[in-house]
């Protein structure tokens, strides 16, 4: 607020992560970058919000980064010291006052209320906070 005081908000997770990646030391940097297939795991309470996703789609998921540390705020990108400290808000980093993570993946198979995902990187037991289409531009 304009008068210094914060507000905080509430998140509830729509669903959650199921991958093969545990410790996030392992986790590719970006989906794209040898992300093994995952699983979303939405609750069921939001099954209906999943009725028109399709296999074949592409879609942003947007993830809570649980294990993220929300005091930093500059890192060298991509963790490489070579590279000069840059602010948290110009790179992807998990490590964010607000540690949303942002995830193009493709939907693969559908099971109820489970998506099957190629391109994933978040580790196993992420949070999901919202999936999201990719709007083309007949929007």
């Amino acid at each position: 607020r304009e008068d210094g005081t914060v507000q905080t908000y509430e998140l509830h997770p729509i669903g959650w992560v199921r991958s093969p990646l545990t410790e996030r030391g392992a986790a590719p940097k970006q989906g794209d970058e040898g992300a093994p297939p995952a699983r979303i795991v939405v609750r069921p309470e939001f099954a209906e919000a999943m009725a028109d996703l399709t296999v074949g789609a592409t879609v942003i998921v947007l993830t809570w980064l649980h294990e993220g540390d929300r005091s930093v705020l500059s890192v060298h990108p991509r963790d490489d010291v070579t590279r000069p400290r840059t602010g948290v808000f110009s790179t992807r980093s998990q490590d964010r006052p607000n540690p949303v993570g942002l995830h193009v993946v493709t939907i693969v198979g559908i099971d109820g209320t489970t998506l099957d995902v190629h391109d994933l990187e978040a580790i196993d037991g992420t949070p999901v906070i919202d999936i999201k289409p990719v709007l083309g531009p007949e929007r």
